[in-house]
């Protein structure tokens, strides 16, 4: 009853924004990991319940219903089969179109469009001001329970189609350009420097803060590949964000 009790309270903390999975602590990302603890015990406290509606089956956890929100809550979650799952947190101002899905311990700040069709991955943390583009995917990370979740931070724009996995941090004000997709193993080009950008030291690859990111190759540079001419998936960094492309990727106040 106690784990149950301790689970209950941190899914309200969670879905109130009062604890998070991850936080900035002197300027780098912490990962709290009892936070996930908690939230993978909700898998094991739970049993399966038939949670159909209509015509459609679903049957998950009981532990794990979806959110239900309310006017008060602030935000907009247009009609047309979006879901969010307990334990996420959306801030007052977010805008989530259809059909979009936010998982368990995601953390949405205020102002952010979620836009169709796409996914914020379990943990996945979000900053202020963010455009998750149509299909595009932040990746979940629940286990390890150490390892740090992808991360957004304020004022990121998201082309369509983009995936950002496996602990990604993309610093505030970076663009990142359509069908791009970020891991920790594929190294980044960054055409202004002439280097490339590798994951560091924890295995996370961190996208520069105001860097704009489009794909990119690179060629095979030996064995067979390399005498046939084979390129490799590359994401370029091509500039970094000046006037002229803030202005062409702002939302209208409009739309908010």
């Amino acid at each position: 009853m106690e784990e149950r009790n301790k689970f209950y309270q941190t899914i309200e903390d969670l879905e109130a924004g009062r604890v998070r999975v991850a936080e900035k602590v002197d300027g780098d990302w912490k990962v709290n990991s009892w936070v996930k603890e908690t939230i993978l015990s909700g898998f094991r406290l739970g049993t399966l319940k038939d949670m159909s509606q209509g015509q459609f089956s679903f049957f998950d956890k009981d532990t794990y219903p979806t959110r239900t929100f309310t006017a008060e809550n602030g935000v907009r979650i247009v009609p047309g089969g979006s879901s969010v799952r307990r334990g996420a947190y959306l801030a007052p101002s977010v805008i989530m179109m259809p059909p979009a899905y936010v998982n368990v311990g995601a953390y949405v700040d205020e102002g952010t469009m979620i836009d169709s069709h796409a996914l914020v991955g379990s943990c996945a943390q979000v900053g202020k001001h963010v455009h998750l583009s149509a299909a595009s995917q932040l990746g979940g990370v629940l286990e390890p329970v150490g390892a740090l979740p992808v991360i957004i931070e304020d004022n990121v724009f998201i082309g369509g189609n983009c995936g950002i996995y496996e602990g990604t941090i993309v610093k505030e004000n970076a663009v990142i350009g359509t069908g791009v997709i970020i891991n920790s193993s594929t190294a980044i080009f960054d055409a202004t420097t002439g280097e490339y950008i590798r994951a560091n030291e924890n295995g996370q690859m961190v996208v520069p803060a105001g860097a704009v990111v489009v794909a990119g190759s690179r060629p095979v540079s030996k064995g067979p590949g390399a005498e046939q001419g084979i390129h490799l998936y590359c994401p370029v960094i091509v500039k970094y964000r000046d006037a002229k492309t803030s202005g062409s990727i702002t939302l209208e106040d409009m739309l908010r």
